[in-house]
């Protein structure tokens, strides 16, 4: 296999970013393509589904995050071998881009106070009901399938990351407080080596 190619933006974020953390967890060797958004409008037509991420490896592209986590779980340790626990493991990879499909209408709202009562109404319902389906699926830990770090740990890091950084305007950082075992995933994929020595590096 020839070094692959991750492309997405420049910035430590969402989807792209947790591809990069994958590849740094399973120990792959890969490019990291930085797109410009100033040519993003050019490039957005020619790209599988007019969004990124994306691979390239050996003359061929793989596009969605959750279909690039789950190669680079396959080429490593990052998925179980058994195909019905890694379909679990896709499940709440899924999981978490439902609740990315409810978050992102407010981030196109520009009125001050009609975010606000959005982003409120997220906090009060919709963060608690999707963190609490997502409890009951994690065990004894510290990971989603126990003590083995895997693909959908790092997509659930991000997203509770981005809950609890401060970064959305009227969630509080608090809001994920009363779901122990999502923080205490969070915390370990944090001081994973692979995710450790990722961040010290770009940050």
């Amino acid at each position: 296999m020839s070094k692959p190619q991750l492309f997405y933006f420049d910035a430590p974020v969402s989807r792209g970013e947790e591809c990069r953390l994958a590849f740094s967890a399973a120990g792959i060797d890969f490019e990291d393509v930085r797109l410009p958004r100033e040519k993003w409008a050019e490039m957005k037509p020619k790209s599988e589904y007019g969004s990124a991420p994306w691979v390239e490896v050996d003359g061929k592209r793989l596009a969605q995050s959750n279909a690039i986590l789950g190669w680079i779980g396959a080429q490593s340790d990052l998925l179980p071998k058994d195909s019905f626990e890694a379909a679990k493991h896709i499940a709440m990879m899924q999981h978490v881009e439902d609740l990315r499909l409810k978050l992102s209408p407010s981030l196109r709202i520009s009125e001050a106070e009609a975010k606000k009562k959005a982003r409120e109404e997220l906090a009060a319902t919709t963060i608690p009901d999707w963190a609490g389906f997502t409890e009951r699926q994690i065990g004894d830990g510290p990971f989603f399938g126990g003590k083995q770090l895997s693909v959908a740990d790092i997509k659930l890091f991000m997203i509770v990351k981005w809950l609890i950084g401060g970064a959305l305007d009227h969630i509080p950082t608090t809001v994920l407080d009363p779901f122990p075992k999502l923080k205490r995933l969070h915390d370990a994929v944090k001081e994973h080596p692979g995710v450790k020595a990722w961040q010290q590096k770009h940050s």
